[in-house]
């Protein structure tokens, strides 16, 4: 399975074909470290996820409240958020999957026959109904100076021309510290302002930010091949440039 933004477990990066046509080359991110998602102009992202709350449930009082919580939010805002709703189909591998390790453990042979035929029915339920579920997210960012003084022609011309260099590597490397500071008091301002709105968020973990992303490019492939012990594999970052 190839996963982008990823090393192989020595470190050493794998010899691709075709690797200066390759439709990672033309993605804005250059890799994920310390829970952020760090872009090729030097940006980070830092992303929430973020609980939901059935509006039309709530009483008139409450509806007034939770509206007047979410305007006080956005008119606390000094910077730029991105809200994201993400729809995909249910999967229920990792629950199947404990589901059987039950039913081979049952010495009841009754329970054990309504273990697996429970797990039949879910599984076709979930064929054949087709169950979506929905993902919130709060995208956090913040970009170098550089970033945001460039115009028009100049943002064009990189992504037009989008292979990264050593020197954009090591200047994203320089810069990243002092970022990481203010996209965290970014994020803390966000989350307070949802918190209050009576939502319950949190950070992405860089294992969860590489599944994520890994899910949101390859919809089709990620339903086969799933990203197991992430924490175990050797994430490419600015820091092993020249080792």
């Amino acid at each position: 399975m190839q996963i982008p933004f990823f090393k192989n477990a020595s470190g050493v990066k794998e010899k691709k074909a075709g690797a200066q046509t390759a439709t990672q080359l033309y993605l804005r991110i250059a890799e994920m470290r310390d829970n952020t998602v760090v872009l090729k102009n030097g940006g980070l992202r830092g992303v929430l996820e973020v609980s939901s709350v059935n509006f039309n449930l709530k009483s008139e009082q409450e509806q007034n409240s939770i509206i007047y919580s979410y305007q006080n939010f956005l008119n606390s805002l000094e910077f730029p958020i991105q809200v994201v709703m993400r729809s995909k189909k249910l999967d229920v591998d990792n629950y199947i999957e404990k589901l059987k390790k039950i039913g081979e453990k049952q010495q009841n042979q009754l329970l054990q026959r309504q273990t697996f035929d429970y797990i039949d029915y879910i599984q076709r339920l979930i064929e054949y109904a087709d169950i979506m579920e929905k993902n919130f997210y709060v995208v956090v960012p913040i970009n170098p100076l550089r970033a945001e003084k460039k115009n028009f022609i100049s943002a064009f011309w990189e992504r037009m021309h989008p292979q990264d260099t050593v020197s954009n590597i090591l200047r994203r490397h320089r810069e990243f510290e002092e970022l990481k500071k203010k996209l965290h008091q970014h994020i803390n301002v966000a989350q307070s302002g949802l918190e209050n709105c009576g939502l319950k968020t949190r950070q992405l973990s860089t294992a969860e930010l590489i599944e994520l992303f890994y899910q949101c490019y390859n919809p089709l492939t990620a339903r086969n091949q799933k990203t197991n012990d992430l924490e175990k594999v050797r994430i490419a970052s600015d820091a092993d440039l020249g080792r």
